[in-house]
This record gives structure tokens, sequence and C-alpha cells, in this order.
């Protein structure tokens, strides 16, 4: 864990190293990712086969290996416990509600030159959701998924998830019968990625793929943006608190461990005013860290990627900093944190006072929890429906309109040396 205060004379240098620590994709990985995608292009199925076999340990012979019915789906969320069932049905709930409220207008006017002008809004045919497997296989990521997916209005939606050793997680199916998933192919990885976007013999490709997953995936998605619409590119979770003393030691090192406990190379930041209180933080995560299930991960993540940042007034310090980091979850666990909400331009997410933790916002408050990681908050948005719709514009002219327009585009088509694009036009003013 780093420790920086904003007096020390290396300060500027220090936290400017921690804003620019990618923790991301390398070369290796770049490279392994395009070998799989051309052999999935090149050889279909028999590339899923292979990969399927070699990364999951799972073989693809009948289509119960390839595929999971909708049947067992409904069985899985019949089957849960009243209280879970419960609280997932929940979720999907205040997610659909959320999401529904995004929905965009069309719009058609007519304007004073008597054009008439506006766009309409459709969803994509298919979506692919990447649902992660093994260490990361959480419904609700299906559902922060599927659901905008299907508010936008897309027809088809596809799941792909890693099995391995051919283990299926029943939360994972459950989800998908609240959300209405239409086909769930047992396989993951960059070649799960390469399937969706090219189509293999057995699956149909889409026209835009979301979810998160790890390194492979992510570059997958990178490599084919082009082919298919991709939601982002997602790094390693990441969390900033900022934090008063006037806060429960014990709450905020949960918050600080409950994105550290997602992968080895997620980071999390505290920024507070009192380094005793730091100290008291930090006390509470090696209490805390030691009787978590997930220790082994949560720890290396602190010990490598964690940092606790001392300012002399939160105020007048913290916001800057975020701006900088412009991190994935941002916590304001201060009195007045709407006044500096206002003052946070660059987050993925942010959490208003002391009792709004992250974690609510991963699975019930509604928005989606699908962010940019990476300081890509500086110019990207979270997981929503318009990830899954385009907007279509539309015109029409008539004679009175294109008079009044048509010669001045006539003139910008002959400056920029393209008389066919002006003969189009002068014809008809003719």
């Amino acid at each position: 864990m780093r420790l920086l205060k904003s007096t020390d004379a290396d300060f500027e240098r220090d936290f400017a190293r921690i804003v620019s620590d990618r923790r991301e994709t390398d070369g290796d990985v770049s490279r392994e990712v395009a070998t799989i995608l051309n052999k999935v292009r090149a050889t279909g199925d028999a590339a899923l086969v292979e990969f399927s076999a070699r990364f999951d340990k799972h073989r693809l012979s009948t289509d119960d290996d390839w595929q999971i019915s909708a049947e067992a789906c409904r069985e899985a969320f019949e089957g849960l416990d009243a209280e879970l069932r419960d609280a997932l049905t929940l979720a999907a709930d205040r997610i659909r509600a959320y999401h529904a409220d995004q929905l965009p207008k069309d719009r058609d006017w007519t304007d004073d030159a008597g054009l008439r002008l506006g766009a309409t809004w459709r969803a994509v045919d298919a979506a692919g959701l990447y649902v992660p497997g093994g260490r990361a296989s959480y419904p609700s990521s299906l559902l922060m998924n599927a659901i905008p997916a299907r508010v936008a209005g897309v027809e088809r939606l596809v799941v792909v998830t890693p099995t391995p050793k051919g283990a299926i997680n029943p939360l994972v199916l459950a989800a998908a019968h609240l959300a209405g998933v239409d086909e769930i192919w047992r396989i993951g990885g960059a070649h799960a990625v390469g399937a969706l976007a090219y189509g293999t013999e057995r699956i149909n490709a889409v026209d835009v793929i979301t979810g998160p997953g790890n390194a492979w995936v992510a570059e997958a998605k990178r490599q084919l943006f082009g082919v298919v619409g991709i939601d982002m590119v997602a790094g390693p979770s990441e969390i900033l608190v900022i934090a008063d003393n006037q806060n429960d030691p014990d709450w905020i090192a949960a918050d600080l461990l409950s994105q550290a406990e997602h992968d080895p190379v997620a980071q999390s930041i505290l920024i507070t005013d009192d380094a005793a209180f730091a100290q008291q933080v930090e006390d509470r995560i090696d209490v805390q860290c030691s009787m978590l299930a997930t220790q082994k991960v949560a720890r290396e993540s602190w010990d490598k990627y964690g940092a606790v940042i001392i300012v002399g007034d939160l105020a007048a310090e913290a916001p800057r900093l975020a701006n900088m980091l412009a991190a994935e979850h941002v916590e304001l666990a201060i009195d007045d944190a709407e006044v500096m909400a206002k003052e946070i331009r660059h987050a993925g997410s942010i959490f208003l006072g002391r009792n709004t933790p992250e974690a609510v916002g991963d699975y019930v408050a509604g928005p989606n929890h699908v962010l940019p990681t990476g300081r890509r908050a500086r110019f990207a948005s979270g997981l929503s429906v318009l990830d899954f719709m385009k907007r279509t514009s539309f015109i029409r002219c008539d004679a009175e309109g294109l008079a009044k327009v048509g010669p001045a585009a006539a003139r910008l088509a002959l400056a920029e040396g393209l008389p066919a694009h002006a003969k189009s036009i002068e014809l008809r003013l003719k």
C-alpha cells in the first residue's frame, strides 16, 4: 500500500505515477488474442472445441455440452432459496425501471426553410452478452447487461459464459431466466467473443458485444471493435473513497476491500484529511481481510495497488485529485457530498453520503454497474440502453425548401472539387 501526503515535496510526481498506472493488457496478451480470433474466424466451431478443451477443460460434443436450455434456466430460478429469489427479482425490477427511463425519443420537425428533419432510434437486431465464469461468476453482471438490451428492444439476446470443467452457476441461469435471454452458449474467453463477432456453424453473429471479462476478453473486444459494436474496453476494478474522520473506519475499510477482492490488480484508494483516521482504516483492513474468503486476492490487490492519500483540506484538494484519477467508482463519505459531487467531472459512478456503499450499486440501486475503468471516465459512460441502439437521421425537401438551401450546398460541393454532388442539386433547381 502506498502512502502519499499532499504536503510532501514529491507528491505531484508520486500521485502522477498512480494516475498513469495502467494495470492492463500487455503485448503478449494482444498477440495471443489475435491468434485465437484468427483461428475462430477461419475454422469456426472447430476452434471453439479446441479452445474450450484447452482453457476450460470442457468438451463440446453433444448439444447439451454447447448450450443451456431455457427449461434449465427456469428450473434454476424456481430452485433458488425464496429470499435469494426475491433479492434477484428485486434487483431485476429496479434495473429494468431505471433503464426504461433512459429510452431516447424520436425527433421530427420542420425548420424555417421548410425542410423536414429528424431522427429515429432503433435497437440492434442481436446482442451478445459476455458473462464471466470461474473466479468472477456473477448473476448481477448478466442482469446489468441483458435487461438494458431487452429494454432497448433487442430481439435476440445471446449469452456466452465459460463452464470450467462443465460446472454451471445456477444463479447465472436464474438471472438469465429473469432477463429473458434467448441463447446461452457454454463457451468463454477470447474465442467466445470471436464467435459472437464472426459467427460459426452453430452460433449466429451479433451486432453488439457487451459485458466484463478478463484481460483476454477485454482485448478481444478491443480488436473486434468495428466488426461489431462494443460497450467499452474494461480493465481491473477500482474505487476511490473520499472520507473524513466522522466515518466508522470499519465501513471505509470494507468499502475499499469490496473492490480489492475482485482481482489481484484491482485498485482501492482512500483520500482523507486525517492521518490518524487513515491509520485506523488501514488497521481495520488488516483485520477484515484476514476474515475474508477472498483474502488472498484482496490482500494482494491492497498491498500492490492500494493507496492512502492524506490532504490538508478535503473540499479544496480532493476534487482535483479525483478528476485526475477519473475512477470507476467514487464514494463521497462526507457531510456535503452533493456539493463535492458537482466538482467531480470524471467518474464512472458517484456514491453520495456515508450510507451509500458502492456495493449497493453493484446489485439493487438500478444504475448500471458496467462502468469505465482505467481513466476512461474522462470520455466514456457506463452501460445504458443507448449501447444497444442506433440513431438514423432523416431529411425531406420539397421544391421550395431545396430552392432555399440547395444553391449553398452546390457552391460548397464545387468548392470541395465534387462536381457530381453539385450537379445532383443543380438539376433539381432548374
